[in-house]
């Protein structure tokens, strides 16, 4: 048996001999078995589960904190059900940003304090246990929000503030900072507070800012609202921080600054949280109670998210469940974990549960060094409290999908719909202002391609402009097969566009001539010599038929430099320019889906048929040049291609993160091996970038040097290889 765990035993045995208890007496009392009871105190069971704590204190009338208070904490995770051991192995001590945190709703009994009590130590014990690092309870926890006049009475808040001494001496060997809600006197005044601890310590206490006074609240008539100024109150025999003007800081890592705010101070027009924010706040603590009535889930489950959102913070709603007394209200226990308005997880209504996520506070920083950098007021009234809370490396379980650019379900058909729309409106303006009334399109019977034609077909159809204006031009060349030349030319003519076919071979052959080039060696100068003669082509089909040329280049090829300089990397209107490959893919699945079965058809086989810019001679008409075995999976580099531009995220974290995410379809090897490709041709490629004509933007991530992406040609890809290689080998990949 653990010493820690036969202290506990022993601290058992005393209460329960005090108090004149038997075996068979305290088994009938708490619930727990006879038999279990029997081989605790007869040193015949190795662990107890916290759960058996909680019900034995209660039961002997003492404190679950008094209980465990000098027992180890790896005792308490030994015996904690909570505790999940990482099928992966590391060692590390950056957590790239990631903090476990938990919000919880246990049992409570209006106006029973210790036994609240017990139900609030017991859950940071399970939280610690779990690995959370901050755990939030919801308002007033200790006494129960809904004591009505009961708050009026001596009896009830000199327990509390005795109590309050006691739950934070309690948090002492545990790795959880924990919030919690109490009723507390200052200079003869009732506040309802959030009481901030760890590591056995009060670091401060927040009074509720705004009271609801309307329908069915009425907290203004037991309670004052928050001062204005910050200062100290005392409980017991020490002062504390005392106001609404505090963040919480973590020392030992620093992107952990931590805001508090109760229940109503979300609802009001211009809440805490704002000003926390604003003056550098990552994390909000919210403790509610918050009755469920129809309808107001949904609410409260927007009015979290925005908040989040806007404010860049981890939110942390911890909800008051059906503990609260029903004399005229019920509450749900409704709790909710956001971070940066993305819902990570929370409880179902009416099924009260402690809910961890993992937040990602590196991410919130980035987001907030890009999108707040015009001038806030700051508060100058603003204290930091700072505390240490180590937080190592340990492993997720946030999931992160494996295509990020394309919605799931239902909304991927919307989407599609609006990203189809949002790319032939932009088309049909610019066509509208020049006045032209024909496109020049090079289709290759390939995705993106195909896609332009598409967005041609739709723009010219706004316009009520005739198909017959699009010029769809096939250029046949050595690795041309005649699926994709088949294809492309069935679908220009079902579309009914203009279908013109050039053979460039001869024009081709005649360029080597012209620059010595022996046609027998097919290397980057025999693949370039043919995407520049077709754009060339194109660009003067456009002067004679009066037009412009559709760039079909997407933005997975543009990040990887994966196009030809002044060849298909050039164009008069480039609608595909932010559009990731991967999307692509179900962009033309949806189109096919909604259209006649023939045309449905050839876009199924366009869809089946590998990607490949054709520029190598095939082996009996079979593809032979496959652009994925060049350069890499689109999936992998639109995944990397996400994370590093829209998340800002480091090598090492993409890395790790992709191999979670592709457990079971790519070895940790070729992610590596992929990602190092990535970034290598993402720095080098950046001159091809610069250049680039128009293009509407679609989503969050692109690459227009006139927009979204400025970076320079010649920037050092050095640091990031080096981030890379470092956490290669920290997952046992030899660089």
């Amino acid at each position: 048996m653990a010493s820690g765990t036969a202290e506990i035993i022993s601290k058992l045995k005393r209460i329960k001999a005090e108090k004149g208890f038997t075996n068979e007496s305290l088994a009938e009392k708490s619930g727990v078995s006879l038999g279990t009871v029997n081989k605790l105190f007869s040193g015949g069971i190795g662990s107890i589960k916290l759960d058996t704590l909680f019900s034995l204190a209660v039961a002997l009338g003492t404190d679950l904190g008094e209980v465990i208070s000098d027992a180890p904490k790896e005792v308490l995770r030994e015996e904690s059900e909570e505790f999940v051991t990482s099928p992966f192995t590391r060692e590390k001590t950056d957590s790239f940003g990631f903090v476990k945190v938990g919000v919880a709703s246990p049992e409570i009994k209006v106006a029973d304090v210790p036994f609240n009590a017990n139900g609030i130590v017991l859950a940071v014990c399970r939280a610690s246990a779990a690995g959370a690092k901050i755990l939030v309870l919801p308002e007033m926890s200790l006494t129960g929000y809904t004591c009505g006049d009961l708050f009026y009475q001596q009896t009830l808040v000199s327990s509390a503030e005795e109590f309050v001494l006691k739950i934070a001496s309690c948090t002492r060997g545990l790795s959880t900072l924990l919030v919690f809600g109490s009723p507390l006197r200052k200079d003869g005044k009732l506040y309802n507070c959030a009481i901030v601890c760890y590591g056995g310590e009060i670091l401060g206490v927040v009074p509720k800012t705004y009271l609801p006074n309307y329908n069915e609240f009425y907290d203004k008539r037991q309670f004052n609202p928050a001062p204005k100024e910050n200062s100290t109150i005392r409980i017991g025999e020490k002062v504390y921080p005392f106001g609404t003007n505090y963040i919480f800081v973590n020392a030992k890592m620093p992107e952990m600054r931590i805001g508090v705010e109760i229940c109503e101070d979300l609802w009001v027009t211009e809440p805490p949280s704002n000003c926390l924010s604003i003056n550098g706040a990552t994390v909000i603590a919210n403790l509610s109670c918050s009755n469920e009535t129809v309808g107001k889930a949904e609410y409260r489950r927007n009015l979290v998210s925005m908040q989040s959102a806007k404010t860049y913070t981890a939110y942390l709603y911890a909800n008051a469940s059906e503990g609260e007394s029903t004399t005229d209200l019920v509450y749900s226990g409704h709790s909710i974990i956001c971070d940066n308005g993305k819902i990570l997880n929370q409880t179902e209504l009416f099924s009260p549960k402690a809910i961890y996520a993992d937040v990602d506070l590196s991410f919130l920083e980035f987001e907030r060094s890009k999108f707040t950098n015009y001038d806030y007021p700051v508060n100058e009234k603003i204290e930091r409290i700072y505390f240490d809370l180590p937080v190592p490396f340990y492993e997720i379980t946030r999931k992160y999908e494996k295509t990020p650019f394309v919605p799931k379900g239902r909304e991927l058909i919307e989407r599609a719909e609006l990203i189809l729309s949002m790319q032939a409106n932009a088309l049909k303006k610019r066509l509208k202002h020049i006045g032209a009334k024909s496109v020049v399109v090079g289709i290759s019977g390939g995705l993106d391609s195909t896609l332009a034609l598409i967005v041609c077909v739709r723009a010219f159809d706004m316009l009520g402009l005739d198909r017959i204006g699009i010029h769809a031009v096939t250029m046949p060349c050595f690795g041309t097969t005649s699926r994709t030349k088949n294809n492309a030319v069935t679908l220009s003519e079902l579309y009914g566009c203009c279908l013109e076919e050039i053979d460039i071979r001869r024009a081709v052959n005649q360029h080597f001539a012209d620059i010595g080039h022996n046609p027998e060696v097919t290397n980057i100068t025999y693949e370039n010599s043919q995407a520049r003669e077709r754009t060339q082509v194109l660009m003067d089909l456009s002067n004679k038929y009066g037009g412009i040329v559709i760039g079909t280049g997407d933005l997975s090829e543009l990040a990887l430099g994966w196009a030809t300089y002044n060849g298909d990397h050039m164009s008069m209107y480039a609608v595909n320019s932010s559009v990731p490959k991967t999307l692509i893919r179900y962009l033309i699945e949806c189109e096919a889906n909604s259209s006649n079965s023939k045309i449905k058809r050839v876009l199924q086989d366009i869809l089946d048929t590998p990607v490949s810019p054709e520029l190598l001679p095939h082996d009996h008409d079979e593809i032979v040049q496959k652009t994925e075995d060049v350069v890499g999976p689109y999936v992998l580099h639109d995944f990397f291609l996400y994370h590093i531009l829209r998340n800002g995220f480091k090598p090492s974290k993409i890395f790790y993160l992709a191999i979670r995410t592709f457990d079971g379809d790519f070895k940790k090897e070729t992610i590596y091996k992929w990602l190092r490709t990535f970034l290598r041709r993402f720095f080098s490629q950046q001159f091809k970038r610069s250049c680039i004509p128009d293009g509407v933007k679609i989503g969050s991530v692109t690459l227009s040097p006139r927009g979204d992406w400025r970076m320079p040609s010649d920037a050092t890809v050095r640091i990031w290889l080096e981030d890379l290689d470092a956490a290669a080998i920290a997952e046992g990949v030899s660089p």
